[in-house]
């Protein structure tokens, strides 16, 4: 640098007067006093004044050109021959510039990624590819030659009490939806159920004591399925011994539990998940009123069976749902005969809601009024009418079962019409005293037909009468 600097300054003298114009008053030169000793770059010197100019002039020229270097760093300026700065146009070479770029280094390829997509941090490979089983080295240092037989498998811990309860309760009452044994059975399997296999007969007849009869049908089902598969004879023999000693605190629930458990009891019987000693084993040892109570009555049931031919399997029915529409039809021309010899709307809506058929119910009322349009009799309406204002109070019937049922009459009229020639003044009847009673509504009743009267006497021909008999 030095050596350049020399040479710019052999080409280009500079006179003492231009040192002034060049520096600015109270600028640089205040740096320099008028001492012999003067310092130069850190060095100080006894020079004359000629030599102290020129050295001057040379710290100028080196703190310009360190300047444009950190100004433009990577530029390349330098000294020519004669003194001028010279630039080089060369590319920058910062570090933090070949980072940034992502171009290839070897000025190939089109900007894919490497390795198909299989490399970088995270990446199992290209997508698509399946990995062979690793083959176990001999020659490896961790290498054990008993472990190359192990099985390893799942380990589910058993259930205690209060887990076994928030378990296989769900999985009873949603059986008790759907009704499929093989589901049950498929998810108590998967269950380490242990000591609390035998429960499982219990907590179903416990849930179903407090369900419908179409639920404990369900439940004598559940228990023949799973007799076999899931439950032995033994367990669910444990099981009713449990159930006959908890009956007192189950009557508290139920009032009927035993008379239903003497019922599951008998089922079990004759289903042959339960062995017929069972009943005699309890005979002159029983002490508790209610145990004998449901004792007697499987022992009833099964000897009805056997001399009169009685149906344990049918001993709970079947569900509303279950049931053909055929049978569903004359249970409920059973239910309205009985009423009418018997007259207790109480009873009746019991039985109507027995039959678990809430869709249903537009039966119901069909059947009800044609029963009243064939009668021909004012008790029948009466009595037909009371009962149904006191199921619609009691929201037994909906609105809307009771309407499909009016209307199912309606279109029927013309062929009843045929059977019951009075049909059309009956149906009249009986609908305006429904509206009167506030059965059904004004809309309901405005739909009702009306047979088309015969004219003797024709409107349009000054009154003559028409030839035409009737």
């Amino acid at each position: 640098m030095a050596t350049d600097c020399e040479a710019w300054l052999n080409a280009n003298p500079v006179e003492s007067g231009n040192l002034s114009d060049s520096f600015p008053s109270g600028d640089e030169d205040n740096t320099f006093t008028g001492n012999v000793d003067n310092e130069i770059n850190g060095n100080w010197i006894s020079a004359p004044t000629g030599s102290i100019h020129e050295a001057r002039l040379k710290a100028k020229v080196k703190r310009r050109l360190r300047k444009n270097s950190s100004r433009d760093s990577g530029r390349g300026d330098s000294l020519s021959d004669t003194g001028d700065v010279v630039r080089s146009v060369v590319p920058p070479t910062s570090p933090k510039g070949k980072l940034l770029n992502r171009r290839s280094r070897m000025g190939k390829g089109r900007g894919l990624p490497k390795k198909g997509g299989a490399g970088g941090k995270g990446v199992w490979g290209t997508p698509g590819q399946v990995y062979d089983e690793d083959k176990v080295d001999v020659k490896d240092p961790n290498y054990d030659a008993e472990q190359e037989n192990c099985v390893y498998e799942t380990v589910v811990l058993p259930l205690d009490e209060e887990t076994f309860e928030k378990t296989v309760t769900p999985i009873v009452q949603e059986y008790f939806e759907h009704g499929d044994a093989n589901e049950v059975a498929e998810l108590l399997a998967e269950l380490n159920l242990g000591s609390m296999r035998g429960d499982v007969p219990m907590l179903a007849v416990s849930l179903a004591l407090e369900a419908k009869a179409s639920h404990r049908e369900l439940t004598s089902c559940l228990l023949s399925e799973l007799c076999g598969c899931v439950l032995t004879a033994a367990d669910v023999e444990a099981s009713f011994h449990k159930l006959l000693k908890e009956l007192p605190d189950l009557v508290l629930d139920t009032p009927g539990a035993p008379q239903m458990l003497g019922q599951f009891i008998a089922r079990a019987v004759a289903d042959n998940i339960l062995p017929k000693s069972f009943i005699d084993g309890y005979k002159g040892r029983v002490d508790c009123e209610y145990a004998r109570a449901a004792l007697d009555r499987a022992a009833v049931l099964l000897r009805m069976s056997r001399w009169t031919g009685l149906r344990i399997d049918s001993l709970w029915g079947s569900g509303g749902g279950q049931r053909p529409v055929n049978q569903l039809i004359k249970e409920v021309n059973l239910l309205l005969k009985e009423y009418l010899l018997s007259g207790d709307t109480v009873e009746a809506e019991r039985c109507l809601r027995e039959l678990e058929v809430p869709h249903f119910h537009h039966e119901f009322v069909y059947e009800a009024v044609i029963m009243v349009l064939e009668s021909k009799g004012n008790r029948t309406l009466q009595m037909i009418l009371q009962l149904l204002k006191s199921l619609c109070a009691s929201t037994v019937i909906t609105v809307d079962q009771l309407r499909r049922g009016f209307e199912r009459v309606y279109v029927d009229m013309a062929d009843l019409s045929i059977d019951v020639p009075c049909a059309y003044s009956l149906l009249e009847k009986f609908v305006e005293q429904s509206f009167d009673t506030g059965v059904i509504d004004k809309k309901l009743r405005d739909l009702c037909p009306c047979r088309g009267r015969k004219r003797f006497i024709s409107e349009g021909d000054g009154g003559r009468l028409k030839l035409s008999s009737y």
